[in-house]
């Protein structure tokens, strides 16, 4: 479709700084909406945009209108742009304050001739200069603008405020001036930049972080940007910057090394997450799910997690006189107090195992069997020490640690991780934690002091306990479940495999927790099968990277 007026090559526009007239402006603002529309195009009594024609305007109505709406914004001669427009009064308002709000003081437009699928649509760069306190610098940018039938069916330009910048909606405001906060920047432990562009994970965390803490970290100067002011309240959105500022700085526990091989441990595994966490802090040094577009798996899961549990129920064993050489039969099949039977993994049978075996090999009726040892009440008093029983503050949102209790079916499925627990990654990242330590640290992404409410404690296992556990864990990478996925790290690590059945799913949901040094990390893939085919290589990636 050819331009008319030479729309389709030439560049429309003129410096019109201080062209404009002072008499008629303080009657318009963009920051109220004069016409009903409140700038998306209302009328008044003046103002009716029920066209009587209501055929689309021609490829030569909308060129020609077009050209003489940009050629009149560019000059400065506001009342003649705003004319053309199907809304004069607001759209006087908002290109006014173009000027005097966003202080852009010269502008010129190179328009794009509309297409076919879009035909009244004229898409434009805009070439222009912005002046504030002295300082001026360059602003281009792309928008559009589309042609419609206003009063009596003639052409006019169909006023939004996205006309002036696409990145404006109703109730937005185009401003140029010191921003009201300083940029916050997310480090690492270490001091690193963490970009959420470079951690796909961190997406939704990140400006979590910045809304919670902003106002709380010191330090750093606001810069002078061109931005818009949202009408909802959120928080400015950048476009052009003319003096930059100096960050401030919010430290968290984030690892990047570990992040970033977090990221990729989950990549192509649908429905996966994975969390590491400092086993001497609590705190968290990596989060990572997929998709990263959807749910969170590493911090809000609630799922059973299987037979990793059974680290927490080794505890209340051992914590009532067993110990790993204590004797414990495999028999699938076994039931205990006429409840229901339980089957093995691949039907295992061994009634010479101990307690070691049993774990290292995660046979279930070896601590079904043992379910009288501690009684109803024993299971969920373990699970306390491990700070299972308490509601979690981490400085971002999670889901709280679930062990509800329960006697008979209830009791004997919750030993062996399953009934209804409810965990998450980052909790049995945690359990594997208090496992190495002894230790309850309750996981956090900042610094206590920054968290609002009450951090969660509780009073760990026995050191007796603790290396216990770290025996049996051992076990399951040297002769059990862990040993092939685990291979090559070193006497300072333990494991624990896991699969948690589901009612939703022909494939239980693979989990996996272990830690290597200061270091535990936990996963899970939900309908994955078997732990350590399917959690156990994201954990061991992980562990790797720490």
């Amino acid at each position: 479709m050819p331009m008319s007026r030479g729309v389709k090559t030439g560049i429309i526009g003129t410096v019109f700084a201080g062209m404009l007239g002072v008499a008629g402006f303080g009657a318009y603002n963009i920051y109220t909406g004069l016409d009903s529309g409140g700038g998306g195009g209302g009328s008044s009594a003046n103002e009716q945009s029920s066209p009587t024609n209501s055929a689309p305007p021609s490829g030569k109505d909308v060129t020609d209108i077009a050209s003489d709406f940009l050629t009149a914004w560019s000059s400065g001669d506001i009342t003649r742009a705003a004319q053309l427009t199907d809304s004069p009064r607001t759209s006087t308002g908002a290109l006014t304050a173009y000027k005097t709000q966003a202080h852009v003081t010269s502008v010129e437009f190179t328009p794009s001739p509309p297409t076919e699928t879009a035909p009244t649509v004229v898409p434009f760069t805009v070439t222009a200069q912005v002046s504030y306190q002295g300082v001026a610098v360059p602003w281009s940018y792309r928008s559009s603008l589309a042609v419609v039938r206003g009063i009596a069916g003639k052409p006019v330009v169909q006023w939004k405020q996205s006309v002036l910048n696409p990145h404006l909606g109703d109730g937005d405001t185009l401003v140029t001036g010191q921003v009201p906060a300083p940029d916050l920047e997310i480090v690492d432990r270490k001091g690193r930049v963490m970009d959420p562009a470079d951690y796909p994970s961190l997406v939704r965390i990140i400006p979590d972080l910045r809304s919670r803490y902003a106002d709380k970290v010191g330090g750093g100067t606001p810069g002078t940007e061109t931005y818009v002011e949202k009408g909802d309240q959120s928080a400015p959105q950048t476009l052009n910057v003319l003096k930059k500022g100096k960050p401030a700085r919010l430290e968290t526990t984030l690892d990047a090394t570990i992040q970033k091989a977090a990221e990729k441990a989950v990549t192509g595994k649908d429905k996966s997450g994975v969390t590491a966490v400092d086993v001497n802090t609590g705190g968290i040094l990596a989060v990572a799910y997929n998709p990263a577009s959807g749910f969170d798996y590493a911090l809000r899961d609630n799922a059973a997690p299987g037979s990793t549990f059974k680290i927490v129920t080794s505890a209340a064993l051992l914590e009532h006189g067993m110990t790993p050489s204590s004797p414990a039969k495999c028999i699938n099949g076994a039931n205990i107090n006429q409840g229901k039977p339980y089957k093995n993994d691949g039907n295992m049978n061994n009634p010479s195992a101990n307690l070691k075996w049993d774990f290292a090999q995660s046979c279930n009726t070896g601590f079904i069997l043992k379910a009288n040892t501690i009684g109803t009440s024993g299971l969920k008093n373990a699970a306390a020490q491990f700070g299972l029983t308490k509601e979690w503050n981490i400085g971002t949102p999670t889901q709280d640690p679930s062990v509800p209790g329960g006697s008979g079916d209830e009791f004997t499925s919750e030993m062996i991780g399953q009934g209804q627990i409810q965990a998450s990654p980052l909790i049995m990242a945690s359990v594997a934690a208090t496992a190495r330590t002894g230790d309850f640290h309750q996981p956090r992404i900042v610094a206590k002091s920054l968290i609002e409410g009450p951090i969660a404690t509780a009073p760990g296992i026995s050191q007796q306990t603790s290396q216990y556990l770290r025996q049996m864990m051992r076990s399951a990478i040297t002769s059990g479940t862990a040993s092939g996925v685990m291979s090559g790290f070193g006497p300072d690590s333990g494991a624990k495999t896991g699969s948690a059945e589901t009612d939703t799913s022909a494939e239980p949901n693979g989990w996996f927790t272990a830690y290597d040094g200061s270091v535990a990390a936990a996963a899970v893939v939900h309908s994955g099968g078997h732990g350590n085919q399917s959690a156990g290589p994201i954990v061991a990636a992980v562990l790797r990277a720490s």
